[in-house]
């Protein structure tokens, strides 16, 4: 054998030689074996399948119904008064039926745009959106997610607005057949005019008579966005009385509905150019038919409250409901007699054109009960629709210093020299004086640039000093001031912090101010003023939140604040309104910059009243001054408001004039203080130099002596403030008087000696703010 015959003998023997084994297959883990693929898309399918027969099944089941919701059967809502008198009636249905072809169709086009772009070619249900609806139902968050105009119209005519799976599905199922079986024409008017738009009005031709006072086919294609932009949230939308908030939304609603149009080509570019929001706002709220005068604001401020409490408002305008409200039939009667006693017979439009720009609203306030047993919203309809007692555009002007106090006690403020802020406390009265440490320069002028030299802060609150006060929220702070005037129940979003603000520069109502005074009146538990006592549907009584809460100023605060506001009625700017009541009182004048509007709210153990005096132009409603009116010339707090405001209280309290404070203070006019008030040596009140006469009196040396303390007398209420000689400005003790003090003017309407009262012998003040 060659060496080539055993190469190839050997390469034979390999190759026969025994093949390597296998490794035997692993089992599959119990995992991999659980959760296959396959079982996966089985499982899938499996749902998916009997989700299509559980929905083909539920299809076949539903079908339209043949009649219309309860909606159709429509009752009266009654409304009372707390003795359960019938106030009024709501019964009538606002609603008138109107062909699509009677709809302009740039305005039909404004729901297609705001609601559902794609209505005229879909199915009638917008899956996607419904699932997220039942989805957040699940999950308890209520009315969200997404519906077209076809499962509106059904919701609107055969179903109901409550939220459940099961309605959900119902929607589903109907709106498709009704898609198959309705035109989109036919489904777009039904939607149209089944629609409730708000102020009790169902479908567009009420709503363009609600909101324009015009006829559907006379609605231009702004108006039509307006009413289509409400659909969403009619109470929150209303431009009347819509918050700050509100009215930013249906704008940017309004915006975001033409937008759509154009989109759409419904709208060409240009004529959307040319649209103004101004140019769809609606006009005042006509009253309920039968109802006017007083009984149109109280009803509308008790549906405000109710809707406001979570109230659906298209089930109530479906009526069925018993409302008592806590108004006191006398003491409405009562304020309503003060107002034309005291106001309105003193005004003459046809001989003094201002006196037609006169308004005035009033809210009284029981502060143990929380209950508004009282209140004037203006003349009423058809005079004057808007409620003056709820509207919060014009300033609180000096009514909102108590406010500043009482955060400077709370929050245990001090002075720039560290001496803590009391009813006692020296500061300086200077008029224009710069306020030191201030957010930025500021320097404010007193009521008729009077200069009132170093004063207590009684002094100045019952003389409203801006000056004082002014400092007083540097020392603050404003931050903290702002935190206060909310937790008290003012409206946060209408104060700008800025120094201003202590002059009462925020819009404030009525009911917002009597709340807040009703605050200090009960120690410091806090008061938010309601109108409504009872609600009950059928056998349902509904849940009211309850007026009184918690403690949001310690009692001692809140009580100091109010022997404060008592030197004010007795020996300040409202004495002279209030001088012969029989009664204990409490109470804080305001006048508000160029005199545009006039407030006193003041306060008694037992009730709480803020009124309000506004200068409102008849031709447009804007601001104006009430300079003039009653033929006079300033219209200042401790005027018409207070002398409103002691009639009224007079009347309403009848026998209980008796009752007197229990206030937990030993500060302030009511209780005689048991420490002597000592300034610092230098002052917080000392003036910055300033090339101003007033701010460089030609006696100014520093306090040297301590100042002594009157005694509480066994008659009315008097200043704490010290008699003191040693104070800048010269003179002796007074001189700031309505009377023109001389040598001893003292802080009062008088002339009698009460206090350092700047003391430069000029006096002749017609009017403390």
């Amino acid at each position: 054998m060659g060496r080539a015959d055993a190469r190839r003998a050997r390469q034979g023997n390999a190759r026969r030689a025994k093949p390597k084994q296998r490794k035997p297959k692993q089992d599959k883990s119990f995992i991999r074996r659980l959760f296959s693929w396959k079982k996966i898309l089985g499982a899938v399918l499996g749902v998916i399948l009997l989700g299509m027969l559980g929905f083909l099944g539920l299809y076949l089941y539903v079908d339209i119904p043949k009649t219309s919701n309860q909606d159709a059967a429509k009752q009266s809502n009654v409304f009372q008064y707390a003795d359960g008198k019938i106030i009024a009636r709501d019964g009538t249905v606002n609603r008138e039926t109107v062909p699509l072809a009677k709809i302009p169709k740039e305005v039909q086009n404004t729901f297609v745009a705001a609601e559902n772009k794609t209505f005229y070619h879909d199915s009638g249900v917008d899956l996607w959106g419904t699932a997220r609806g039942i989805l957040n139902t699940l999950m308890g968050h209520g009315k969200q997610g997404g519906s077209t105009i076809t499962q509106q119209y059904v919701k609107n005519y055969y179903l109901t607005s409550e939220q459940t799976v099961t309605r959900k599905l119902q929607e589903i199922v109907i709106s498709l057949k009704v898609d198959d079986k309705l035109s989109k024409k036919q489904i777009l008017e039904g939607y149209i005019n089944t629609s409730y738009y708000g102020r009790g009005a169902y479908g567009i031709q009420a709503a363009a008579q609600a909101y324009y006072r015009k006829d559907v086919e006379k609605l231009s294609v702004s108006e039509g966005a307006y009413l289509a932009s409400l659909l969403q949230a009619p109470s929150q939308y209303d431009w009347t009385s819509a918050t700050p908030t509100g009215r930013k939304l249906v704008k940017q609603r309004w915006a975001y509905t033409l937008n759509n149009m154009v989109e759409m080509h419904w709208l060409s570019p240009s004529k959307r150019a040319k649209q103004t929001f101004d140019s769809a706002v609606p006009k005042p709220p006509k009253p309920l038919p039968g109802v006017t005068g007083q009984k149109s604001y109280l009803i509308d401020e008790a549906k405000r409250e109710l809707f406001a409490q979570g109230v659906d408002e298209k089930q109530f305008e479906a009526g069925g409901w018993t409302v008592t409200l806590g108004i006191d039939r006398k003491k409405q009667q009562a304020l309503e007699k003060s107002v034309k006693h005291r106001l309105l017979d003193d005004l003459d439009a046809k001989q003094r054109k201002d006196d037609a720009n006169a308004q005035l609203g009033a809210a009284s306030v029981d502060p143990k009960t929380g209950h508004i047993v009282a209140l004037y919203g203006g003349e009423g309809p058809p005079k004057h629709y808007r409620n003056n007692a709820t509207r919060e555009d014009y300033q609180a002007a000096s009514t909102f210093k108590p406010l500043i106090l009482a955060s400077a006690m709370e929050s245990g403020a001090k002075t720039q020299d560290g001496v803590p802020i009391t009813p006692a406390t020296i500061y300086s009265g200077h008029n224009r004086r710069p306020v030191v440490n201030s957010t930025k320069p500021f320097a404010p002028p007193n009521e008729d640039e009077h200069d009132y030299g170093n004063i207590s802060v009684q002094t100045a609150t019952n003389n409203s000093v801006n000056a004082v006060f002014a400092q007083m929220g540097a020392d603050v702070g404003l931050g903290e001031i702002k935190k206060t005037a909310v937790s008290l129940g003012l409206n946060g979003e209408r104060m700008d912090v800025q120094p201003a603000m202590t002059l009462g520069t925020m819009g404030a109502s009525p009911l917002q101010m009597a709340g807040a005074y009703a605050t200090l009146d009960n120690h410091g538990k806090k008061v938010t003023p309601t109108i409504v006592t009872s609600a009950t549907h059928g056998e349902e009584k509904l849940r009211l939140r309850d007026p009184i809460g918690g403690q949001v100023l310690s009692q001692r605060t809140a009580d100091t604040v109010t022997s404060v506001l008592t030197g004010v009625v007795n020996d300040g700017t409202a004495s002279q309104a209030v001088k012969n009541t029989a009664y204990e009182a409490a109470g804080k004048t305001g006048t508000s910059d160029d005199d545009k509007s006039a407030w006193f709210v003041g306060y008694t153990p037992k009730l709480v009243t803020a009124v309000g005096m506004f200068g409102e132009s008849p031709n447009g409603g804007a601001q104006v001054t009430l300079k003039g009116t009653g033929g006079g010339g300033r219209v200042n707090g401790g005027g018409y408001p207070a002398q409103v405001w002691a009639d009224y209280t007079q009347a309403a309290l009848g026998g209980r004039t008796g009752d007197k404070f229990q206030l937990n203070t030993d500060q302030g006019a009511w209780a005689a203080p048991t420490a002597v008030p000592t300034p610092s040596n230098t002052p917080s009140a000392t003036p910055t130099p300033s090339t101003s006469p007033s701010e460089t009196p030609s006696h100014s040396p520093t306090p040297t002596g301590t100042p002594t303390e009157t005694g509480r007398p066994t008659g009315r209420p008097t200043d704490p403030t010290p008699t003191n000689t040693g104070f800048p400005d010269g003179g002796t003790t007074g001189g700031d008087t309505t009377d023109g003090g001389t040598t001893t003017g003292g802080d009062t309407t008088g002339g009698t000696s009460r206090g350092p009262g700047g003391g430069n012998g000029k006096g002749g003040l017609t009017d403390f703010n």
